[in-house]
C-alpha cells in the first residue's frame, strides 16, 4: 500500500519579495518540488503588488495541487506602515489558500527556526544549513526569502506529524505506555 503525498505550499509574506516552496512527504521523506521568490520591487502601486501575490499564490496551487498552506504570522515591529503593508500581503495569500479550499496555518518566525533548528533565536545562515542537511540540497539559495519559505513548510509538516507514532493523544506516561505496549523495552 502506497503512502499517501502530503504537499505544503509554505509562503514568506512580503510586499518586495515573497518566499515560496513546496514540498511533498511520503511517510518520512520531505521532497523539495520548488523554492523560488516573487520579486515585487518593480511594481511601485501597491495594489498591483497585492494583485501579483494572488495570481501567484492561485498559480501555485494550481500546478501542484498542495494539501496545506502555511504562511509566517505576522510579527510586531516598530513601522506601523510596514506593518500594515505586510499584513495585507499576508492577507492576500491567505485569501488566495482558503478560496481554494485549503487549510490554512501560522507559524511565528520563532517558532519556524525553532521546530527547523532547535534553537527560537536561531540566524538565516542556521536555518539553511539545516534544511540544506535535512532535504540534501546541494546549491546556494537565491534569496533566503525562498529558503524562509522553505523552512516554513517543513515547520509545517514537523508540527503536523509527529515523530512518535501513536494510537491518538496521550495523557501522560501512564496512558502512553497503555497505548502503546510495543514501544516497551525490558532492560
Amino acid at each position: 500500500m502506497q503512502t499517501p503525498v502530503k504537499i505544503i505550499l509554505g509562503i514568506d509574506p512580503g510586499t518586495l519579495f515573497m518566499g515560496y516552496s513546496i514540498i511533498a512527504v511520503s511517510g518520512r521523506k520531505i521532497a523539495l518540488k520548488e523554492m523560488q521568490v516573487l520579486k515585487l520591487a518593480r511594481q511601485k502601486d501597491n495594489h498591483e503588488r497585492l494583485r501579483l501575490i494572488h495570481v501567484k499564490i492561485v498559480d501555485l496551487i494550481r500546478e501542484f495541487s498542495p494539501t496545506d498552506f502555511a504562511i509566517e504570522a505576522p510579527f510586531f515591529g516598530k513601522n506601523v506602515q510596514s506593518m500594515l503593508k505586510l499584513g495585507r500581503a499576508q492577507g492576500v495569500a491567505i485569501a488566495a489558500a482558503m478560496h481554494a479550499g485549503l487549510p490554512v496555518t501560522e507559524y511565528s518566525p520563532k517558532k519556524v527556526k525553532q521546530s527547523v533548528t532547535g534553537n527560537g533565536n536561531a540566524d538565516k545562515i542556521q536555518v539553511w544549513k539545516m534544511l540544506q542537511q535535512l532535504l540534501n540540497i546541494r546549491e546556494e539559495p537565491e534569496s533566503y526569502d525562498a529558503t524562509d519559505a522553505l523552512a516554513i513548510a517543513v515547520c509545517h509538516h514537523f508540527q503536523d506529524s509527529s515523530a512518535i507514532p501513536s494510537s491518538g493523544k496521550v495523557s501522560g506516561w501512564d496512558d502512553f505506555i497503555k497505548k502503546n505496549p510495543g514501544r516497551i523495552v525490558s532492560r
